[in-house]
């Protein structure tokens, strides 16, 4: 196997040479540096002592939080041969000192304790009940095989890192894995980015009500091809209630209109969820990773941008994309700008989107939205 050397934050590490980075034999993806770049800021304002990145592949991830943050015990963990000999070879290349090796684990004790581990994920969960602080799932696919686990094994206040890379089943182009998986009927169209992370989100907090745990969201967002959430904890079964009292449903007709209610069924029929309808972040902590941003060392210069678009987003649910609803309505698309400006006029909210570069975010309703569009016809 030959390895060239990258660097991404303060890390060096080694990774496999590939024609794609799909045929590699351990996982390195450098577009999703911006993903790391936002997962360590977030690690740096969360402070957490003990952290898990529980499939680490090359143990990007896990080494950056161990360079780049507070965190005082890391854990870097993935089934395959190749990629724990590459975490070992990774960390001894950022950090000094021996490893202690002792059957399929490896330690390095330094000013911070770094444990590489080889096996299945969910068994390594399992057996470390309530002991990490904050715990990353970045799967390949869908995060739902490790939910149980994960929710076990991180402490009852702690927080949780959720990646889902199958877009394509949140976004309704499979609705029949969408509905095994994550028992939810996706939308396809202009709102199934969003409606895909809201899914997501929710299918989270129904598998935490089972051990009595609410859930608050400290940011979750759509990037690329995915979709990544931070989920702060919350212990007691009337957190875990009113967590679940943030689920409903989505409905859109043929026009762009789109209507949502709370409730664990639906009202009526056509419904698209359930799925979660509470903020998508905390403004104090979103706030508090755009100042990191500015002053961290990160390896992607799309990240900073994306968290400033992300702390001006107006937090309602769903969009209007424009030319969407110009196409549907038999208009013409016009500038997000004079939409915002028209809308602001009259009184209401409007922000561009992250979810999509030609959508806006408002808290006015449809009428107000499409006669907008028509004014500037």
């Amino acid at each position: 196997m030959e390895f060239a050397e990258v660097r991404e934050g303060l890390a060096r590490i080694f990774v496999p040479k590939a024609e794609r980075i799909y045929d590699a034999p351990v996982f390195y993806n450098p577009v999703m540096a911006l993903n790391r770049d936002i997962s360590v800021l977030a690690v740096k304002l969360i402070q957490p002592g003990k952290v898990l990145d529980a499939l680490s592949a090359t143990g990007i991830r896990g080494i950056r939080y161990a360079l780049e943050t507070p965190a005082e015990e890391v854990w870097l963990n993935d089934i395959s041969e190749d990629a724990y000999s590459l975490i070992k070879r990774n960390l001894s290349l950022n950090f000094e000192g021996e490893l202690y090796e002792e059957g399929d684990r490896a330690y390095l004790w330094g000013e911070k304790l770094l444990v590489a581990n080889r096996g299945d994920a969910n068994r390594l969960m399992a057996e470390n009940f309530r002991y990490f602080d904050f715990l990353d799932l970045d799967p390949f696919g869908s995060p739902v095989e490790f939910l149980d686990t994960a929710l076990r094994s991180v402490k009852r206040r702690g927080v949780l890192a959720v990646t889902a890379t199958d877009t394509g089943v949140l976004c309704g182009a499979y609705r029949n894995a969408c509905l095994r998986k994550y028992l939810a009927e996706p939308i396809r169209g202009e709102l199934c980015h969003e409606a895909g992370l809201r899914i997501l989100i929710g299918t989270v907090v129904r598998y935490a009500a089972k051990y009595d745990l609410g859930i608050e969201v400290l940011l979750a967002y759509y990037r690329d091809h995915y979709f990544r959430a931070f989920l702060r904890l919350k212990s007691g079964a009337r957190k875990a209630d009113r967590s679940l009292s943030k689920l409903g449903h989505l409905w859109q007709d043929e026009n762009g209109r789109f209507e949502y209610s709370e409730g664990f069924l639906p009202e009526r029929s056509k419904a698209h969820g359930s799925l979660w309808l509470g903020p998508l972040k905390d403004g104090d902590f979103v706030e508090g990773l755009v100042e990191a941003a500015r002053e961290h060392p990160l390896a992607h210069k799309k990240t900073l941008p994306f968290v400033e678009l992300l702390h001006g987003e107006l937090d309602v649910p769903f969009l209007y994309d424009t030319h969407a609803l110009a196409r549907r309505n038999g208009l013409q698309a016009r500038k997000l700008t004079d939409m915002i400006e028209i809308l602001a006029e009259k009184g209401y909210k409007a922000t561009r989107t992250h979810f999509s570069p030609k959508a806006i975010k408002t808290d006015a309703p449809f009428e107000e939205v499409l006669d907008a569009l028509k004014k500037l016809q």
